[in-house]
Parts: C-alpha cells; structure tokens; sequence
C-alpha cells in the first residue's frame, strides 16, 4: 500500500479524488416524476407542435380583422369556443364567435376583440373601442414545433426542463444512472439513533448525514450499518459494498492501535492514495481506489465527516454523474467580526450567512469552531474558508465562503 508521504492540501487532494473520473456511462429510461435533478443522456425534440391550433390569449370574441372598420361595428354572434370545446364552423363576414383564453379560433378569424371593449346585445355584439392587437391571438407553433430539437444532452434537467418535457410530449426520458454510494460506520463506541448506548458508547450520527448530503449531489446511498474494531467485522461489512461506485469509511482511518479501517481496505488490494491533509476540522482524510471503486476514509468525528463529505464526496459524485462542478471558491461574503490569522492547516469556519439591506453577502462565525459540538451547525448554512497562513482580517473585509447545503 503506497500514498503520499507528506500532508496534502485541500486542492491536493480534492485533485487527487477527481483525478481520471468520467462520468458513468449507463443510462436508464425513467418517467418524469422522477427527472428533475438527473443528466439526460439522448437529446430530446418535440414530438408535438405548441401551441397544437392558433389559440386566444384573451377572453373576448374571435373576428375578422376585415370586418372591423370605423367604431362602432355590430357584428353577429354566431357560437362560442372554450379551451377544449372549439367552435368547428368558420366565421363569415359580419360574423363573431364568443371566446375565451386558450381556446382555438374558429376558421376564417384571424383577430381577438377584448370583452372590455364590447357591449353584448343578444346575439349581437357591438365593437365600441380599442384597436386590433397581434398579441391577443396565440400562432400555431409560437413556441416550438414538431422536431424541433430543445433539450440537449447532458443537460441537468430543472424543474423548468420537465415541464418542457412533457409539453414536448414526453412521459420518460433517458438519463445516466446515478452513482451509488455505501457508507460504512465503524467503532465499538457506537451504536444507532433509538437504541440505548452503555456508558462509555455514543449515538452514531455521521452516517445520516453523510447519506443526505450525498443523495442531495444526485447519488443513491446505501447504510452498511456499523462494523465492530476488529478485522473480521470489518471485512464482513467492506465486502459488503462490492459494486458500489463509491465506498466512504467513518472513523477509524487514522494510524491508532484501534484504527484498522486502512489495514483491512489494503488486505481488500486498496490502492491508497493519501490518510491526511492540512485542513481543520477533517485532517485523518483517507483516499484510495480499489479496482474501480473509489474510496473516502472520512474522520469519525461528526462535524469532521460532514464538512469533508461536503468538500470532498459531493464534488466527486458530481463527477461522476457528469454534473458541471460548483464554483464554491467563486462566493464571497463580508465577516461581521475580525479573524485572527490562520495558521498551517486551512480552516473551514462554521458560520451564518445573511442578505444585507444594501444587498451585500454577510457571514458570522457561529458561537463556537469546537469540532466535537455539533450543536452549533444549526446556526450554521456555509463555511469561512481560511487558507493555510492566511493573515488576519477585521470586521467588514470580504472572505470566501462554501455553503454547507446543496
């Protein structure tokens, strides 16, 4: 088992992660219930033609535009067109047909009147103001026609994207199948939420949230539950995982007597690429590969594993389902209090965020950067980044900011 000696950055080694990662190839056909957020993989064109009928924008009465000449003109009502009812016969000289928003026009109308500017008298209606406007009257294919390509692929599908879909006249689409993810919790100290801990054991919480940053970057987690320190358990549950793309550890990955997460993944042919890096809170930082499975060893330490789940894990299930990168580093913010200088390991900073009255981004340290609390990331939704030998800044500079959630 060979890695890197040395202490890495956090660029280091989040290069080191994403190093040689394609995006997986296999597709699956799924409906659109269930596309939003997913990467199409076939381009998808319009399969109809919308608006299907030249349509009303407006309620009022369909016309000819050559029967409206000098106000006022009384015209004779022959029907009406509703929005799935539509008036079948055409519309002759002198003639109108009632209408309302979205229904077709009537053949032989090629203009809207308002209702605001008629008076109705029976089956007469008189035309007593306004002029012709285009904009009343919806043109066949105005908004797209048939085959008209629109979507392309590797498009991450919005909210916004399905609609358009479905409009197209799509019910399924085909998208590339998500990364799975299995999560193994490990130590004797640890047992599950609603269980009852003895004395000198605590409630495992990391791989909850761990599981839901995860799904949140598009992956489908799976909890291998909490293996024992010991090497049979251990190897029990890693084997476990065979033939997910992604395998992340909590907790025992360090270089203690008890730490024997690294020993056993080697036993496993896990080719290790670097156990540490110089960031606080998350220095015991594991990476490796076993054949093409990837592999974080992330700290067992709550706080520790959600902050490197976020900056490590979501990038490379980003990654992996071809997913454009997020440009945290881009965001910025101004620092409420001043901040004493940084010192060798980069540390990411619990904070809150808010939008001032002027518009500008400001954050606060939360009330404590103790990494065994975990009540302070309730106050939390980003964190400060502090590169490594950064110098004190004072109350209102601007610092970098990564929010915490997807």
């Amino acid at each position: 088992m060979t890695a890197k000696s040395s202490t890495l950055t956090v660029e280091q080694a989040l290069a080191a992660v994403l190093a040689g990662v394609v995006p997986i190839a296999e597709t699956e056909r799924v409906g659109l219930m269930q596309a939003a957020g997913r990467v199409l993989t076939t381009p998808l064109a319009a399969t109809v033609t919308q608006p299907p009928f030249t349509a009303s924008a407006m309620d009022g009465y369909a016309v000819r535009a050559a029967d409206v000449g000098p106000l006022p003109v009384s015209l004779r009502l022959i029907g009406s067109s509703a929005a799935g009812h539509a008036f079948d016969h055409a519309i002759g000289p002198g003639e109108a047909v009632r209408i309302f928003t979205g229904a077709a026009l009537p053949p032989g109308a090629d203009a809207i009147i308002i209702q605001e500017n008629t008076k109705r008298d029976g089956e007469t209606v008189t035309i007593i103001d306004g002029q012709i406007d285009p904009e009343y009257v919806r043109p066949r294919g105005g908004d797209f026609r048939q085959g008209d390509a629109i979507l392309p692929a590797g498009r991450v599908l919005s909210p916004r994207d399905v609609t358009i879909a479905a409009a197209m006249g799509h019910a399924h689409v085909n998208v590339r199948r998500r990364p799975t993810v299995a999560i193994l919790a490990t130590g004797d100290e640890l047992v599950l939420p609603g269980e009852t801990p003895r004395a000198d054991q605590i409630v495992c919480s990391n791989p909850f949230g761990v599981a839901a940053l995860a799904a949140g970057a598009g992956a489908v987690p799976e909890f291998l539950g909490i293996a024992a320190d010991t090497r049979d358990s251990l190897t029990s549950h890693i084997s476990r995982a065979a033939g997910a793309d992604i395998l992340v550890t909590l907790g025992g990955a360090s270089v203690g007597d008890h730490d024997l997460v690294g020993p056993v993944l080697r036993d496993h042919g896990l080719a290790l690429s670097f156990w540490k890096i110089a960031m606080r809170p998350g220095k015991p930082l594991m990476f490796g590969t076993l054949e093409a499975q990837r592999v974080l060893g992330l700290p067992g330490n709550p706080v520790s594993s959600l902050i490197t789940a976020r900056l490590f894990l979501v990038p490379l299930i980003l990654a992996l389902t071809g997913r454009p990168p997020q440009s945290d580093t881009a965001l910025t913010a101004k620092v409420m209090s001043a901040l004493s200088a940084n010192g060798p390991r980069a540390h990411y900073m619990r904070a809150r965020s808010r939008r001032a009255e002027d518009g500008t981004m400001e954050v606060m340290p939360v009330r404590s950067q103790d990494s065994s609390l975990l009540s302070p990331l309730v106050d939390a939704d980003c964190l400060i980044v502090r590169p490594i030998g950064a110098p004190a800044v004072g109350a209102g500079q601007s610092v970098p900011i990564i929010p915490l959630d997807l």
